[in-house]
């Protein structure tokens, strides 16, 4: 799957990456991955929702592959919607301990639906699901316990959004927002005075 690229100056020939993790996943499952890539050099995935589980499983199990680490989950609101309806990412970050390589796998996923769990694969997902879910509102069908993992359960928004307004809401569940002496802000339990 290596091309090579037209010689530099020098005279010496740069060769594309390659990734062996990636080049078994396309071999075993090409119809399961919309698209591949490489970003500096480091190999990227895009699967399909629906076979996101079957995806990761042989990932992890295959010999050639032996991803034992989900070592990061992430959300990406993209702040559009794109023609096929999702507006996030879904961003896996697997590394293989035995074969010393890394992959990044990506799944896209509509407003109001769900992605499929990965943590009857990983555990290390519980909290990093919990946390995309906090964040985005991303939801993760088939976790154990879904539930926010950073803001207050009463908090009705999801601070990571695009849409989320950056200079946060007039009134956060109970607390008020309260200009301080430095020009940072603190928050109160009763609404400020007005001047």
């Amino acid at each position: 799957m290596a091309t090579t690229e037209p010689p530099e100056e020098n005279g010496s020939v740069e060769q594309a990456p390659t990734s062996a993790a990636l080049d078994r996943l396309l071999a075993a499952m090409p119809d399961a991955v919309v698209e591949s890539e490489f970003q500096r050099g480091a190999p990227i995935a895009r699967v399909a929702p629906a076979r996101l589980l079957e995806v990761m499983t042989f990932l992890r199990d295959d010999p050639a592959c032996r991803f034992e680490l989900l070592s990061d989950l992430c959300g990406m609101d993209l702040g559009m919607v794109r023609p096929d309806g999702e507006r996030f990412d879904v961003v896996y970050h697997l590394y293989s301990v035995e074969h010393s390589h890394v992959l990044t796998v990506k799944t896209a996923v509509a407003d109001g639906t769900d992605a499929p769990s990965v943590t009857g694969i990983w555990l290390t997902a519980n909290w990093h699901e919990r946390e995309a879910f906090d964040m985005f509102g991303i939801g993760f069908a088939g976790h154990p316990d879904l539930r926010r993992i950073l803001m207050p359960d009463e908090f009705d928004a999801f601070p990571l959004r695009k849409d989320f307004p950056l200079e946060g809401r007039e009134k956060d569940h109970g607390y008020w927002r309260q200009p301080g002496d430095d020009d940072r802000y603190t928050y109160v339990a009763e609404p400020p005075e007005k001047k």
